[in-house]
């Protein structure tokens, strides 16, 4: 390789002493100075050789002290960083330079990750997961600690022992946090490499209808339901029900996991409430049993938790 000094040699005069000027006062800038001065294997031929990856290095360390956010990333690879490091071959000491992911960048890809184990079915996920503060909530409405504790022993369980035999079942009155709670399981939950899916209950049963004539779009949903690791239906018991919906869908997502996949379910119903639900049926009236043979791929399967606390939507 031509070195620095030789193609200054074959310039012209005024480009010559612009290019030396350039050089000093990158060698001079108090960052290059700092990393310099850790390696003073780096000689001074070699420094002016990579006078570009130094000042890349200083302009880049400014840009990240100050940082203005990832969206607003000034570097030339948003997110990323130039890190220096020094190597020796046989023929001495050499500057190798790399973009590296700031701790910025790492965590929005880790939330990105988080996201795309994550499936919606017309449940806000995204807005649900901006910013999940269990000490908050408690400290908000203390009534709701118990439930919290269970959560994160729920959690914790699964960490440790892997997806557990059966889901949970957060049952509470409007705007006591179960949903909050669920999408919190799911979000802790794929950050350990779980795969997940929310579905809100109500409009999800509505956008069934449109699905009876797209036979490929409804079986790809199920396969999706029915394979998530965690599962959460929310607000269960808020749907306007069809025979239909109950026996072919709900019942077969349901048959398919117990004893293999937990489901969490969220509720304003007990298991009672929601078996009385289950039985009726706004086509076929009253059916006791169609309701209780539902509730056996439900009831045995889900640990109750209930979810106190004031209302505190709007709040």
């Amino acid at each position: 390789m031509e070195s620095l000094s030789d193609l200054l040699r074959g310039m012209p005069g005024n480009w010559r002493s612009k290019v030396e000027e350039q050089a000093r006062r990158v060698l001079a800038d108090p960052e290059v100075a700092k990393f310099t001065a850790k390696h003073p294997e780096l000689g001074e031929a070699i420094l002016k050789q990579n006078v570009p990856k130094l000042h890349q290095y200083a302009v880049e360390y400014r840009n990240c002290t100050a940082c203005p956010g990832l969206s607003a990333c000034p570097n030339d690879f948003p997110g990323h960083y130039t890190k220096l490091t020094v190597g020796m071959t046989d023929s001495g000491a050499v500057l190798y330079d790399a973009k590296v992911p700031c701790k910025k960048q790492l965590a929005h890809e880790r939330q990105e990750m988080i996201r795309n184990k994550i499936r919606s079915f017309h449940a806000d996920y995204a807005g649900l997961s901006e910013e999940y503060s269990l000490a908050e909530m408690m400290d908000r409405d203390p009534d709701r600690e118990a439930a919290v504790h269970r959560i994160v022993q729920y959690i914790d369980r699964t960490e440790k022992e892997g997806l557990q035999k059966k889901g949970l079942y957060l049952v509470g009155k409007l705007g006591t946090g179960k949903t909050y709670l669920a999408g919190y399981v799911l979000q802790e939950l794929a950050k350990s490499g779980f795969s997940g899916a929310i579905v809100y209950m109500p409009e999800f049963v509505e956008d069934l209808k449109n699905m009876i004539g797209d036979g490929e779009r409804l079986a790809e949903t199920l396969e999706a339901l029915k394979n998530a690791d965690l599962l959460v239906l929310d607000d269960i018991g808020a749907e306007n029900l069809s025979p239909w919906v109950r026996d072919h869908v709900l019942g077969s997502i349901l048959n398919y996991r117990m004893n293999r996949k937990p489901t969490v379910f969220t509720s304003n119903h007990t298991l009672d409430e929601l078996e009385k639900h289950f039985s009726f049926t706004s086509r076929d009236g009253e059916e006791e049993y169609k309701g209780q043979r539902l509730m056996d791929r439900i009831r045995p399967y889900v640990e109750v938790v209930e979810v106190l606390g004031r209302n505190m939507r709007g709040a």
